[in-house]
């Protein structure tokens, strides 16, 4: 896959969607390319952005969307709830599959016997947060990675 793949993926994709008039997509799209265009001008000097960085971008964006939409819940605002709702799915079709909780907490169980965390307790909570999130990096919210890591040093 070359370094531009995914970014001409959403593209095309934004292409399409405007073609068949499909506002929610296109101007889902629009927004994703627009936070990429400022990742890659954000810093010192300008570059295009990797494959890797932009579902990272996409997962922030992803992100935003579910907290939006939890906020609007809150607020009564069910249609603008809705509405984030249905941008975090055009979202999620640009990102890798996510990974389940059994996933997750085998990953995290794997990585607590590789650094030899498990009588260290919560200070151990850096050491194996740095082997796990290149495994999870984008395809795990990083709260759940997190309490997952918390519940198993718990236990030790």
């Amino acid at each position: 896959m070359t370094v531009m793949a995914l970014k001409e993926q959403l593209r095309t994709d934004l292409t399409a969607a405007m073609k068949s008039r499909d506002q929610l997509t296109s101007s889902t799209l629009r927004m994703v390319l627009t936070s990429i265009t400022n990742a890659e001008v954000a810093g010192k000097e300008a570059r295009e952005l990797t494959d890797d960085e932009i579902v990272g971008v996409l997962s922030s964006e992803a992100k935003r969307r579910r907290e939006a939409a939890v906020a609007f819940d809150e607020g009564g605002r069910a249609d603008s709830a809705e509405k984030e709702r249905a941008e975090a799915v055009v979202i999620a079709r640009y990102l890798p599959e996510q990974l389940g909780a059994d996933d997750i907490e085998r990953i995290v169980a794997e990585a607590i016997a590789s650094t030899s965390a498990a009588g260290e307790g919560m200070r151990a909570m850096g050491k194996v947060m740095g082997v796990v999130q290149p495994q999870v990096k984008g395809r795990a919210d990083g709260g759940a990675v997190a309490a997952e890591v918390r519940r198993q040093l718990g236990q030790g």
